[in-house]
């Protein structure tokens, strides 16, 4: 799912015009996007949490080279899922973790089949259709 599919769920969901739609999301998201900048915790009951963690320093290895390079420490974000979402499959028992990126909540089993070939991330560098 991208934006424009929310945007457009929100359209027929509420029956305001696809801009008024497009406008609330864009709100939403910008709103959001400042919230976790402030390092504040974003809580939605029933779909999940967003929390902003530091991320520890570390060494990496430049995967051409060999070389280890130092990785600055840092911030990540991460989301735990809600009631409602771990009732739908999504639980947070993988391993020892407690919380997940929010890249770790897309779909395993999304493949390169549903996505149009000029579909989200097909001009991004190192990707291609067959990827996504």
């Amino acid at each position: 799912m991208i934006k424009l599919d929310i945007v457009n769920r929100v359209a027929e969901r509420t029956g305001v015009p696809k801009m008024k739609a497009e406008q609330a999301v864009d709100a939403l998201f910008h709103s959001m996007k400042e919230a976790l900048a402030r390092g504040e915790r974003i809580e939605l009951r029933g779909f999940g949490v967003f929390v902003v963690k530091p991320r520890k320093r570390g060494v990496g290895r430049n995967p051409r080279t060999g070389e280890e390079v130092a990785i600055p420490s840092g911030k990540t974000i991460r989301f735990k899922p809600g009631k409602e979402l771990q009732a739908h499959g999504f639980d947070t028992e993988h391993g020892n973790h407690d919380d997940h990126d929010i890249h770790d909540t897309e779909s395993p089993d999304a493949s390169a089949a549903d996505s149009p070939a000029g579909g989200p991330g097909a001009d991004a560098p190192g990707r291609t259709p067959d990827n996504l």
